[in-house]
């Protein structure tokens, strides 16, 4: 089979079982996604979903945040991993909002990179979800999955895996076939113990049909 072939039944599978995904971030604006974005770095989105209501009661825009202190946020924050550093990502990415963007978030990948706390698959995460735009944000499922299924070969690390992906999924399809590995690899191909059972690409997958082969010669 070609890759052309695979990530044709891999997309038209997907579109069968998963015709709704979306990300389970809750937010009501693109700033309120981007702070969520920031916050769930090693983060689950459960626990970023507890901490929000609370932050955007207190910081509900950019020029609120930007003018926090960190005492402020971290107390808000200190449940997520890594808060000290997104205490300072947070306050300095509200005060480039409100100092060059007029406090509206960019709507490219570019100009967002630009922001503290910001990398590629964040800018790519809000560009796709909040602009629709044809990015694929690569996360650890993402890299894990695409990997197993064997939609990527030999990618060394999250760019190399979005090149891949980027030039075999259709531009109209990527914004969800993020969420479709994401969810993917949330759910069903965890890193440990992966549900091969009640998985629906076992029939393409290089890792189950490496599994399966090393159980039988043993």
């Amino acid at each position: 089979m070609t890759r052309k072939q695979l990530f044709k039944n891999v997309l038209s599978r997907f579109q069968e079982t998963m015709p709704v995904a979306e990300t389970e971030l809750k937010y009501r604006s693109p700033y309120e996604l981007l702070v969520a974005v920031i916050l769930s770095a090693q983060c689950t989105d459960k626990r970023v979903n507890m901490i929000t209501p609370p932050f955007f009661e207190r910081f509900p825009n950019a020029e609120l945040l930007s003018l926090a202190t960190s005492e402020e946020v971290f107390e808000l924050i200190r449940t997520c991993s890594y808060p000290n550093n997104k205490t300072k990502h947070l306050i300095g990415m509200a005060q480039k909002l409100v100092g060059d963007y007029d406090s509206e978030v960019p709507d490219t990948v570019e100009e967002l990179m630009k922001l503290p706390g910001v990398g590629r698959k964040t800018a790519n995460v809000i560009a796709s979800v909040v602009f629709n735009q044809p990015t694929i944000a690569v996360d650890t499922h993402v890299f894990r999955v695409s990997e197993r299924l064997g939609l990527t070969q030999n990618a060394r690390n999250p760019l190399e895996t979005e090149k891949q992906l980027t030039r075999y999924i259709p531009e109209n399809l990527r914004s969800i076939a993020h969420h479709w590995l994401i969810l993917h690899g949330r759910y069903v191909c965890t890193a440990r113990a992966p549900k091969c059972d009640s998985c629906k690409f076992t029939e393409w997958c290089s890792y189950y049909a490496h599994q399966f082969t090393s159980s039988k010669s043993t």
